[in-house]
């Protein structure tokens, strides 16, 4: 009964946000409610979405304050000169730019974190995609996809962490087989943005920027106004960068619990920037709506992920597909928990799977003789699946800066998230790295 109920809540859920019929904040909210309600949990629902509300509630103010900070160093003009810099190295080629963002991506991912990764790309991508007038979608997918082939297959990152300490596994096992893997996959996702950067020249062709358009002020895809010159503090911009750089540098060190940090951040940025009171009224007017939006996505997510682990429709859906399979599938048994894991994590947030579904599969293999390790190597090859729901606070806050609905993001992205999913299960078997 969980089993039948969870799938048709996670069919109709999926059904709503890729039409686009209803927005994810509502979806979120009003389809587990009611599947929890029909499923007899009525006298507890409430109790299941404030424990995930609660679950969600540092990441929401995280990624409140990072929006805010990051919003105020855009508005100061601190990415400028590296935009204008890009600027005169791709000479306004939409195919130079897109395989740059793949690059850039892949190597600010190397410290595993999502938000971080997104910030970064995103905040210095963002001013030249709008220079050449490209599709944000294209920046949002080689972003996505480039951090989750890091994120999945290295052992620092989130995946990889969650499933070997669950299974008290060694790190060294789990990675050096997939360095093949990791190799491949990074130059797929470069492939994937030639393509998707090849479409964009035939599209808008290759800009003529020279010298004389490249000026301080280059990147605006409109001409500024008064108000958004105003705004600029070019004074500034090297107490600003010693800011962000600290920032980042607390950030990735874990010196300090991320949303803190950025509360404390924000503050001192538009102290610097915007000392009256005024004049930070307006940043934060500027840029609340943004930021709301994320907001309310983020602690809908969190009821949605309640409702699903505390009516344990999660783990009834996970032991029913296990017993399911035939036993003269043994063989393949890591393949085809590499494609079962595509529809889970797309659905389910890394916690849930990791620790409560993996060990059910990996529990499994071993009835065929199979090594746990490799379950490992297999489940993390489906990431940049996960990357496309509307749980993570990673993608909530990806399509927030570029202000993307999910729908489109989804719609835009799914095709390339599961031909890379495919694509490095395949690498894997082929290396060794799964089927030994």
């Amino acid at each position: 009964m969980l089993t039948v109920l969870g799938l048709t809540m996670i069919t109709v859920f999926t059904y709503f946000i890729m039409s686009g019929r209803l927005s994810s904040f509502t979806a979120l909210t009003v389809i587990p409610l009611i599947f929890a309600i029909i499923g007899g949990f009525a006298s507890s629902v409430d109790t299941m979405m404030l424990d995930g509300i609660k679950l969600v509630a540092t990441s929401a103010a995280f990624l409140l304050f990072a929006l805010l900070f990051f919003g105020i160093m855009i508005d100061a003009g601190m990415f400028d000169p590296l935009i204008n810099k890009i600027l005169k190295t791709v000479k306004g080629d939409p195919l130079k730019v897109a395989i740059g963002t793949a690059v850039l991506t892949l190597l600010v991912a190397l410290d595993g974190d999502g938000t971080t990764t997104f910030i970064i790309v995103i905040s210095s991508m963002l001013p030249l995609y709008k220079k050449l007038n490209m599709n944000p979608l294209v920046l949002a997918t080689i972003s996505m996809l480039s951090f989750s082939v890091v994120c999945g297959l290295t052992p620092w990152g989130g995946p990889g962490i969650r499933a070997l300490s669950v299974l008290g596994l060694e790190q060294t096992d789990f990675f050096v087989p997939l360095i093949p893997t990791l190799i491949g996959g990074a130059i797929w996702v470069i492939f994937v943005s030639f393509i998707l950067g090849k479409m964009e020249r035939k599209r808008l062709g290759i800009i003529d920027l020279n010298e004389s358009n490249i000026t301080e002020n280059a990147f605006s895809l409109e001409v500024a106004s008064a108000q958004e010159y105003s705004i600029k503090r070019p004074k500034m911009l090297w107490i600003n960068l010693i800011l962000t750089v600290l920032v980042m540098t607390v950030l990735i060190l874990g010196l300090i619990k991320p949303a803190i940090l950025f509360l404390v951040a924000v503050v001192i940025a538009m102290l610097i920037n915007y000392p009256t009171v005024e004049q930070q009224k307006e940043r934060i007017k500027d840029h609340g709506g943004n930021a709301l939006m994320v907001l309310l996505v983020v602690f809908a997510g969190g009821a949605f992920t309640g409702i699903l682990s505390g009516t344990k429709m999660v783990d009834s859906i996970a032991a029913n597909l296990v017993s399911i399979l035939p036993e003269s599938w043994g063989d393949f048994f890591p393949v085809i928990i590499g494609l079962v894991s595509i529809p889970f994590t797309f659905v389910m947030s890394n916690d849930a799977f990791y620790f409560g579904v993996v060990p059910i599969f990996a529990n499994t293999a071993s009835a065929y003789g199979i090594e746990p390790i490799e379950i490992v190597r297999a489940v993390v090859l489906s990431q940049s699946a996960h990357f496309l729901l509307p749980l993570v606070p990673a993608t909530i806050l990806l399509t927030g800066m570029l202000k993307l609905s999910i729908a489109e993001y989804v719609r835009f992205a799914f095709k390339w998230s599961v031909l890379t999913c495919l694509v490095l299960i395949s690498l894997a078997w082929l290396t060794g790295a799964i089927m030994t």
